[in-house]
C-alpha cells in the first residue's frame, strides 16, 4: 500500500474532526431543518415562535462507565441527565426521551429493572416523558443510546456561534469535581483489585463522587436566565472540560477569548483531592470534563444581572478572533489555551 493510499487512523482525527469530516458533504433538504450537525442539539422548526430541539448520545460499558463502581440506578439517571443537559445548552426545555439499549446475557432482569428505576427517577426530576426506544442483544456488555426532544422559543435559542467581541464569559456551578471523583473511584478500584479484603476509602468524599456518578443537568439555570431576562449570546455544556468547550464556542463564533485562572470556580473539596493526587486544581477544571455545567456568553450590559446570581461566575471575556484564545494564569501570564481532555478514540 502506497503512502497516498494509507488508511487514516481515527485517533489522528478525534471525535469532532471526525464528525465534521463525515458530515461536511451533507445538505439540509427540508425547510423545517433550521440547524443540523454542529451544536448541542439540532433545531427543527414547528412554528414561527417555537422550534423542537433534538439530541442523541451513546454510552458504552468500558468506555463511558465502569460497573465496578457505577450503580445501575445511578447509570440510568446519569444517562438521562447528560442528554437533558444538551437541551439546556441550547437554552431550551427537555420534554421527551427515547431509550435504546444493547445488553449482554450477564445482566439479570433485576439489574435492568434497577437501571430503568434510575431512568424513571430522572424523568420525574426533569419532567420528561419516556416515549419509546429499542432493546437488543450485545456480545460486549451494556450499550445505551438516549435521544431527547425539547422545545425553545426561536428568539431564545442559544447556539455556539453567537458570541461577539466584548461579551462576558460565564460558567455555572463549580468545575473539576466530577474528574476528581473519577480519579478517586479509579484509585480505590485498583486497590480493591489488588486486595479484595480492603474496603474502598470513600469517607468524606461524597460531593466529588456524586458529581461523577450522578451529575445534574442545569435546568434550574435556564429558569434563572428566564427570570433575569438574560438571553445568552452563545452556550454549550461542559462535558469534555472547560478548555475544550471554550474552544468550541470560539471556533463556531469566530472569536478570541481571555480566560482568567483566578475566576474559575472550584470547590474546596475538589482542590483538596486534586492536591492529594498532585494535580493542579485548575487543570481538573480545564481538562477534566463531565461537570455538565453550562458555559455561556452574555452582553456586557447583563453583567449585574448575572453577578447577582450565586450559581453563575464571570470567568473571562470574548475578544476579536485575531487576538487569540488565552488562559491568563494567576501570575498574569498569557498562555495559549489548549484542550487536553477526554479523547473518544
Amino acid at each position: 500500500m502506497t503512502d497516498q493510499n494509507k488508511l487514516r487512523n481515527l485517533e489522528d482525527l478525534g471525535e469532532f474532526a471526525l464528525i465534521d469530516h463525515l458530515t461536511e458533504s451533507f445538505e439540509n433538504r427540508n425547510p423545517t431543518t433550521i440547524y443540523g450537525v454542529g451544536d448541542d442539539a439540532a433545531v427543527i422548526a414547528i412554528s414561527e415562535e417555537e422550534s423542537l430541539l433534538i439530541s442523541t448520545d451513546t454510552l458504552v460499558e468500558g468506555v463511558h462507565f465502569n460497573l465496578m463502581y457505577m450503580p445501575l440506578k445511578h447509570l440510568g439517571y446519569k444517562a438521562v441527565a447528560v442528554n437533558v443537559s444538551d437541551i439546556c445548552a441550547m437554552n431550551g426545555t427537555a420534554e421527551q426521551i427515547t431509550v435504546s439499549i444493547a445488553v449482554s446475557s450477564k445482566f439479570s432482569l433485576e439489574a435492568l429493572e434497577e437501571f430503568y428505576e434510575g431512568i424513571k427517577l430522572a424523568c420525574a426530576h426533569y419532567n420528561v416523558d419516556l416515549i419509546g426506544g429499542d432493546t437488543t442483544s450485545s456480545l460486549s456488555g451494556l450499550m445505551i443510546n438516549i435521544s431527547v426532544v425539547g422545545r425553545a422559543k426561536n428568539d431564545k435559542i442559544a447556539y455556539r456561534s453567537g458570541a461577539k467581541d466584548y461579551d462576558l464569559l460565564v460558567v455555572t456551578g463549580d468545575l473539576g469535581a466530577a474528574y476528581m471523583g473519577l480519579q478517586l473511584l479509579e484509585r480505590e478500584k485498583e486497590v480493591f483489585r489488588a486486595n479484595p479484603n480492603i474496603q474502598p476509602d470513600l469517607d468524606g468524599h461524597d460531593y466529588i463522587i456524586e458529581r461523577q456518578l450522578k451529575p445534574e443537568a442545569r435546568k434550574d439555570v435556564i429558569e434563572f436566565l428566564k427570570e433575569l431576562e438574560v438571553v445568552p449570546t452563545a452556550m454549550i455544556d461542559i462535558s469534555d472540560g472547560l478548555a475544550s468547550e471554550i474552544l468550541h464556542i470560539c471556533k463556531a463564533s469566530k472569536v478570541g477569548c481571555r480566560l482568567y485562572d483566578e475566576k474559575i470556580p472550584i470547590d474546596a473539596k475538589t482542590s483538596m483531592m486534586a492536591l492529594e493526587f498532585n494535580i493542579d486544581p485548575s487543570t481538573c477544571a480545564l481538562n477534566g470534563g463531565e461537570d455538565y455545567e453550562l458555559l455561556f456568553t452574555v452582553k456586557q450590559e447583563d453583567f449585574e444581572k448575572v453577578q447577582s446570581n450565586p450559581h453563575m461566575s464571570v470567568i473571562g471575556h470574548i475578544t476579536d478572533e485575531k487576538d487569540g484564545i488565552y488562559f491568563i494564569d494567576k501570575s498574569g501570564s498569557a498562555i495559549t489555551l489548549r484542550a487536553q481532555g477526554w479523547k473518544h478514540f
